[in-house]
């Protein structure tokens, strides 16, 4: 049985006159969509009417509509589906996710809004962040990496210090037993060295890119879709769940226009304890009297760097959406 069977709700359908089948989607661009069938064959497919509502790592049922295309005609119940937001559109990320890995460096420096951002995001839909910190051997801005993640790692987050050019077999033994058997998406921004993870963890990843990047259509744009890739199942499939690795296009922004202001308020672990002690049932932890996130960050127990983006986030929030 081939590692897309295991995972597929496999096979042709069952009704009398479904002739669709199961399949993964593994890229993504714009309308466009590479998805692999149960025998791991791909096809390139669209979906069926104007509107684009399937990720990556979404399971969907599909039509053949020629050889090597097929038509998107249904897509399965998700765990999950992570995107990003602002105030005009909606950008899907992935699907049926079960780790945020955040890539960061030590050189360039990386943005402490994106990270916070994006674990707000994992929060939100009950995802497990992982925070990697590469680019460990540059060790001039080390210190102040170090400095400004420690805020993270003392509200619980995992944060792994790698060096993917410097020790090589370091990084890849710390990633392999965080990556097998579950679905991870790796985000960050350019230069974080999220290509060089992916070639440390899948040989020959290159060559997989440039088959998927011409089944899109998209030439030389190979950095700019959403791509799924299966881990080696020598060491990443754990009781018959394969690892899976997907890889977003890097971004500097990641808007939350589509979270409520309850989704935001619990989406802030240190939040949650104090979410009781508000005198009035509806407070908004912005100014008003007797509320107890604010009297946290008052007493130094919650940071007021976190609050600084809690009062962004809920203030994107209450934009008009068109979406």
């Amino acid at each position: 049985m081939t590692r897309s069977a295991r995972h597929h709700n496999a096979g042709k359908g069952t009704g009398k006159n479904d002739s669709s089948e199961s399949a993964l989607i593994v890229a993504a661009h714009g309308r466009h969509y590479v998805v692999e069938r149960a025998d791991g064959t791909h096809l390139h497919a669209f979906p069926r009417g104007k509107k684009s509502d399937a990720a990556v790592g979404d399971h969907v049922r599909v039509e053949l509509a020629s050889v090597d295309q097929g038509v998107i005609t249904a897509i399965d119940p998700r765990k999950n589906l992570l995107h990003r937001s602002d105030q005009f559109k909606s950008k899907l990320l992935a699907a049926n996710i079960d780790q945020v890995i955040i890539v960061l460096a030590t050189e360039p420096s990386f943005s402490e809004d994106l990270l916070g951002r994006a674990l707000v995001s994992a929060e939100a839909l009950e995802i497990r962040p992982l925070v990697i910190l590469n680019k460990t051997d540059l060790t001039a801005r080390l210190d102040d990496a170090r400095r400004r993640l420690k805020l993270y790692e003392d509200l619980g987050y995992e944060t792994l210090e790698l060096s993917v050019h410097g020790r090589p077999d370091e990084a890849l033994a710390a990633l392999k037993p965080r990556t097998a058997g579950v679905s991870s998406i790796m985000i960050g921004q350019s230069g974080m060295g999220k290509s060089s993870l992916l070639n440390l963890l899948i040989p020959g990843v290159e060559a997989q890119t440039r088959e998927i990047s011409a089944k899109l259509d998209s030439g030389k744009h190979t950095t700019t879709f959403t791509r799924l890739y299966h881990l080696p199942e020598e060491w990443a499939v754990v009781d018959g769940r394969p690892g899976y690795l997907i890889d977003s296009p890097g971004f500097q922004e990641f808007g939350l226009h589509h979270l409520s202001e309850g989704m935001l308020e619990r989406a802030f672990p240190e939040f949650r304890p104090r979410l009781t002690e508000c005198r009035f049932y509806n407070c908004h932890h912005i100014n008003e009297p007797g509320c107890g996130v604010l009297q946290a960050i008052d007493d130094g127990a919650i940071s007021t760097r976190r609050h600084q983006l809690y009062t962004q986030l809920l203030h994107e929030s209450r934009q008009q959406k068109p979406w």
